[in-house]
């Protein structure tokens, strides 16, 4: 199936090259255009996903890269500021979260957005909104949480690889000269030494330490209710309320509602979307800014082996067992 799929778009490339109106393969160089999803009322709630592995790396796909996560989201923020009659912009966020970095700027933009404008922010939390995702929602006034919601995970982790045992299968051995005794700590190379792995745990504590203070300051909680928060564990929507991380549970619908009226909008008030390409039948549910016009197509197909290798070395918010999932 794989290799007929790549004979297929091989094939359609080869076709296409004397037709240059024909666009076989739609990228984002195409602008974000506003689409309507509902009401016909004056006013406006902007609706942008949180959809996926919080990144700033571009994605890869088979024939081009993509935009990152990050490019995309403060894309629509970017045109949602020069729009006076948005008025809420909610969230609708599946993920487990990301990098530490990715996780912190879409949080900084998003506060911008409502430093800027005056605009409300709700938070709707769907299938996943772990670790990085729920940092992002801290931005919101009002965080949203589906029936069915798995969040929390309010901590930080470092990956990265060892390949010691395969090299010492193999016969390799590597050697490395270095200017510093800590020049390559952390390396995939050689086990870590205990010092290593005390300054690799500080670093760790440093972060998510930050994420545990904004939690409590952005939702007030107690010292005993941010101790069960600080175990770094995932809650349902049940506990998560109980414990101060959202502010409500229901659904999408309800989410848009409240928006509205947190920003003092008529009921009947615009639902609009930005994206790249027109849906029929378009709705909220909807999460994508453009349509591809060919799945990625792949010789092997390593399912969660391959989303966990496209996680690279570094430091993230990220509830890992999610990883690939969405």
């Amino acid at each position: 199936m794989k290799i007929s799929i790549l004979i297929i778009l091989t094939t359609l490339l080869l076709t296409a090259c004397g037709t240059p109106k024909v666009n076989l393969f739609p990228d984002h160089s195409a602008p974000l255009q506003e689409h309507v999803i509902e009401g016909t009322a004056k006013g406006k709630v902007l609706v942008i996903p949180i959809e996926g592995t919080i990144s700033d790396s571009p994605r890869r796909g088979m024939l081009r890269s993509e935009p990152s996560m990050v490019q995309e989201v403060v894309a629509q923020l970017r045109r949602a500021e020069k729009d006076k009659e948005i008025k809420a912009v909610l969230l609708t966020i599946n993920s487990p979260g990301g990098s530490v970095t990715a996780s912190d700027i879409l949080y900084h933009e998003i506060s911008r957005l409502k430093e800027k404008t005056g605009a409300t922010v709700v938070a709707a939390m769907m299938d996943i909104a772990a670790s990085g995702g729920y940092y992002v929602a801290l931005s919101a006034e009002r965080i949203v949480a589906h029936p069915t919601t798995v969040t929390g995970s309010v901590g930080a982790l470092f990956i990265r690889p060892h390949v010691t045992g395969l090299l010492e299968k193999v016969g390799v051995e590597v050697d490395i000269s270095k200017s510093g005794a800590n020049k390559d700590m952390g390396s995939p190379l050689r086990p870590g030494t205990k010092e290593e792995n005390e300054m690799f745990d500080a670093l760790i504590n440093d972060m998510g330490n930050r994420f545990r203070m904004l939690v409590k300051k952005e939702r007030n909680l107690s010292d005993e209710q941010l101790g069960t928060v600080a175990t770094a564990r995932v809650f349902t929507a049940d506990e998560a309320r109980t414990l101060g991380l959202v502010d409500e549970i229901g659904y999408l619908s309800d989410a848009v509602a409240g928006a509205k009226k947190l920003a003092k909008l008529p009921d009947d008030a615009k639902v609009v979307a930005y994206r790249r390409t027109e849906y029929a039948d378009d709705n909220i549910y909807n999460t994508a800014l453009n349509r591809a016009a060919l799945p990625k197509a792949s010789l092997v197909d390593l399912g969660l082996l391959d989303s966990i290798i496209q996680v690279q070395p570094g430091f993230y918010y990220l509830w890992t067992p999610a990883v690939g999932s969405n």
